[in-house]
C-alpha cells in the first residue's frame, strides 16, 4: 500500500492519533515535575539486567532509549503517549476486523481517547504498555478466528511475551483466557500443533527473565506478598467493582453493547471467547482483592465490539445515537478533566478547594485532606531537592567527594537526584527497591550527604560532625519538610554498621 493510498484510507485515523498525542502533552501543567514512580524508572536505563526487583525489564530498555534521546520530559511524556495513540490504532484494526464502518471506528476512538486511557498515558510507568500489550493480544486472537493462520498465533505470543517482559500483570490475561479456551469451542486450539510450537517459543523466549528470578530467589513472589500485605488487603471486593464503573462509565453503553452482541449477534458469536476471557480474569482479580485500574486491558477490545454492534442494530438510528454519543462523551470529559488530571496549577486548585474537598480528591493516605490531591503533590518538590543536594554536595572539597556516599530514604528521592543531577554529582543510592543491589559493593565511606530524615543518634555517633543542610520547602509538595543532611568524618565502625545492614537487607529481601 502505497503512502498516498494510506493517507486515504486511514487519514481520519491519523487525524485522530495526533489529537490522542497533542492531548496527552495538553493534560499536565507544565508547573508539574515527573511523578516519583517515573525517576525510578528512568534510573533502570544505567543498570540494565534481565530483570529487576520492581518490575519487568522492559521499562529499562525503553528508559535508555529516552537517555539516548536526550533524556529530557517531552520523551519521558512521550512515550506513555505512543503506547496510548498505538492502542487506540490497534482498536481501530479491530473494528475492522469486525466488519464496522465509518462511524463505529470514530465513535471507539473518541470515547477511548477521552477517558481513564488519557489519565494512565500521562505518566510513564509500565501501565501504558500493558494495555497495548492486551489489546494486540486480543487482535491477533480476532485475526486468528477469522483466518486461522498459525501466524496469528505466534504474534499473540510474542506480546504475551512482551506484556510479560513489561508487566507481570498480563498472566492473568493469560489465565483467563486459557479458562475461555476450555469453556467455549476454542478448545479446538488445543489440538492445533501451532499452538503447541508458540507456546515453546514464548517459553524460550522468557528464559532470560525467569533465569534472573531464579537466581534471585523469585523476588517477584516477595514484591506480590509485600504488595498484598501493604495494599491489597485492603482493597474490598465490592470497592473493586464500584471503581470499575467509576473508570468506565462514559464508556458503560458500550461494554453492556458489546456483551449483547456475543449471544444477540450472529457474527459475534464465534468471538464468545473474548467476552468469556473478560469473565474469567476479573473473576480472578476480584478473588485477588486487586487494584481496579490492574483490569484496563480489558476494556479496548470490548469497545470495539461495542461500537460494531450498536452500529448493526440501529442501522440508520446509529447516524444519530453515534454522534450524540461522541459529543455527549467529549463535554462529559471537559467536565471531569480538570479534576482527573494536574492542568490547574495549585494555585487554581486553590481556587477550587471545596470542590476537590466534596469529591474527596484532597484525602491523603493519612485520612487527612491537604492543599492538592495526592498524585499531583507527587510531582513536586523533586527539582528543589534536588538542587538543594547539590550544593550542599558541592559544599564538600572535591579531595572527600570520592570517599563521600549520596543516600536516600526512598526510591522517589534517589531517581529524582540522578535525573537532575545527572553528571554534576556522585549517584544517589538507597536501601529502597532496585537501589538496595546498585550500591557498590566495595566503596569506603568517609563522608554521608543524607536525603530524608534524620538518622537515629546512634548513626550520627559514628561521625565526627552532623549537621542538617537544607530542607524542601515547596508548601505542596508531598515531600515537603524532607531534609538534607551531611555527615562526615565517618569513624570506623560506620562501614561496618552499613555493610551489615546492606547484606542484612539483600538476604532478607527488606528494599520495600
Amino acid at each position: 500500500m502505497t503512502f498516498k493510498l494510506l493517507f486515504k484510507n486511514y487519514w481520519i485515523l491519523i487525524l485522530l492519533v495526533a489529537v490522542k498525542m497533542v492531548l496527552q502533552m495538553l493534560v499536565v501543567n507544565p508547573v508539574y515535575e515527573l511523578h516519583r514512580d517515573e525517576f525510578l524508572h528512568l534510573d533502570q536505563a544505567n543498570h540494565l539486567a534481565a530483570g529487576f526487583i520492581s518490575v519487568p525489564p522492559l521499562t529499562s530498555w525503553i528508559s535508555l532509549l529516552i537517555k539516548l534521546l536526550g533524556g529530557d520530559i517531552f520523551w519521558v511524556r512521550f512515550f506513555p503517549a505512543l503506547f496510548g495513540a498505538i492502542t487506540l490504532v490497534v482498536t481501530w484494526l479491530i473494528v475492522e476486523q469486525l466488519k464496522g464502518g465509518i462511524l463505529s471506528k470514530i465513535l471507539v476512538s473518541i470515547v477511548f481517547i477521552f477517558s481513564v486511557y488519557a489519565r494512565i498515558n500521562i505518566l510513564y510507568q509500565p501501565n501504558s504498555f500493558d494495555i497495548l500489550a492486551w489489546t494486540f493480544v486480543f487482535y491477533f486472537l480476532i485475526r486468528f478466528i477469522n483466518e486461522d493462520r498459525p501466524v496469528w498465533l505466534f504474534l499473540m505470543m510474542i506480546f504475551f511475551v512482551l506484556g510479560f517482559y513489561n508487566k507481570y500483570n498480563i498472566i492473568f490475561l493469560l489465565a483467563g483466557m486459557f479458562l475461555a479456551f476450555i469453556v467455549t469451542d476454542f478448545r479446538k486450539v488445543f489440538i492445533n500443533r501451532y499452538f503447541y510450537w508458540a507456546l515453546v517459543a514464548g517459553f524460550i523466549l522468557l528464559i532470560p527473565n525467569l533465569l534472573w528470578q531464579y537466581n534471585h530467589q523469585f523476588p517477584v513472589i516477595n514484591h506480590m506478598r509485600v504488595l498484598k500485605e501493604t495494599q491489597l488487603n485492603n482493597v474490598s471486593r465490592l470497592g473493586f467493582l464500584k471503581e470499575q464503573l467509576l473508570l468506565m462509565l462514559a464508556a458503560l453503553p458500550l461494554i453492556i453493547a458489546a456483551f449483547i452482541g456475543f449471544f444477540k449477534e450472529r457474527f459475534f458469536r464465534k468471538f464468545k471467547i473474548i467476552g468469556f476471557t473478560f469473565l474469567f480474569a476479573m473473576a480472578i482479580f476480584i478473588l485477588l482483592r486487586a487494584k481496579g485500574y490492574y483490569t484496563l486491558g480489558l476494556y479496548p477490545v470490548l469497545l470495539a465490539f461495542g461500537a460494531v454492534f450498536l452500529e448493526k442494530y440501529f442501522t440508520k438510528k446509529f447516524k444519530v445515537i453515534g454522534p450524540i454519543y461522541i459529543v455527549l462523551n467529549i463535554l462529559f470529559f471537559i467536565t471531569i478533566a480538570r479534576f482527573m488530571f494536574p492542568v490547574l496549577s495549585p494555585a487554581g486548585i486553590y481556587e477550587n478547594k471545596k470542590q476537590f474537598e466534596e469529591i474527596g480528591l484532597l484525602r491523603w493516605e493519612d485520612g487527612k485532606n491537604h492543599h492538592l490531591p495526592q498524585d499531583f503533590a507527587d510531582m513536586l518538590g523533586w527539582k528543589e531537592m534536588a538542587a538543594k543536594a547539590l550544593i550542599a554536595y558541592n559544599s564538600l572539597p572535591d579531595s572527600v567527594k570520592r570517599e563521600t556516599l549520596v543516600f536516600c530514604d526512598n526510591y522517589g528521592q534517589t531517581g529524582a537526584l540522578n535525573f537532575y543531577n545527572r553528571g554534576k554529582m556522585a549517584k544517589a543510592y538507597s536501601f529502597s527497591t532496585d537501589y538496595l543491589f546498585w550500591i557498590p559493593a566495595d566503596m569506603k565511606i568517609k563522608n554521608l550527604l543524607l536525603v530524608g530524615n534524620a538518622p537515629d543518634q546512634s548513626v550520627q555517633k559514628l561521625f565526627d560532625h552532623f549537621s542538617k543542610v537544607a530542607e524542601v520547602e515547596n508548601p505542596d509538595a508531598r515531600e515537603r519538610g524532607t531534609s538534607i543532611f551531611l555527615l562526615t568524618g565517618a569513624k570506623d565502625g560506620f562501614n561496618v554498621f552499613f555493610r551489615n545492614e546492606l547484606n542484612r537487607r539483600k538476604r532478607e529481601m527488606d528494599c520495600f
